[in-house]
């Protein structure tokens, strides 16, 4: 089995829930006879409907066909490069998927535009994340009259 079938089979069993013994709806059927429901393999199509209704004008519509087109188009894309980014932490004996996966998994499938401004964007989002949290320190401990933390009083 390659690497890239051990990913897509790991993803399948991340996925993959019960369903109800009851029902004999058998239009979910995967490979193996895994049941996967709709809800498991696709966005969400209100989330898809609020995106794609940013460049459309006020008085135009969307159609129910390309709504839902564009949620299978989607949700294929981010797992082709979620399994690839799967495929490196896995390699790299990792149980969690980071940002650099995802962005040598862009880069390994041909996605070399992305990278550059994936990578701004993330190093952005870390640097917030940063900020944010020091900012939560900061408020959690208690401030002088004069604006100093009480902590940095005993270090002078």
């Amino acid at each position: 089995m390659s690497n890239s079938e051990d990913s897509q089979q790991y993803l399948n069993d991340m996925l993959v829930k019960e369903e109800d013994e009851a029902s004999g709806d058998d239009s979910d059927k995967q490979d193996g006879g895994i049941m996967l429901r709709e809800q498991d393999r696709f966005l969400p199509i209100c989330n898809i409907i609020k995106i794609m209704k940013v460049p459309v004008p006020q008085n135009g519509k969307i159609a129910k066909d390309a709504r839902e087109c564009i949620q299978e188009c989607v949700s294929e894309f981010i797992s082709f490069i979620s399994s690839e980014a799967i495929e490196r932490s896995v390699a790299e004996n990792r149980k969690t998927v980071n940002g650099d996966d995802l962005l040598v998994a862009f880069s390994n499938l041909g996605f070399d535009n992305y990278v550059e401004p994936l990578s701004i964007y993330l190093q952005k989002y870390r640097e917030s994340n940063k900020s944010d949290r020091n900012l939560f320190l900061d408020a959690s401990y208690p401030h002088n009259e004069d604006g100093t933390s009480a902590n940095d009083a005993g270090k002078q």
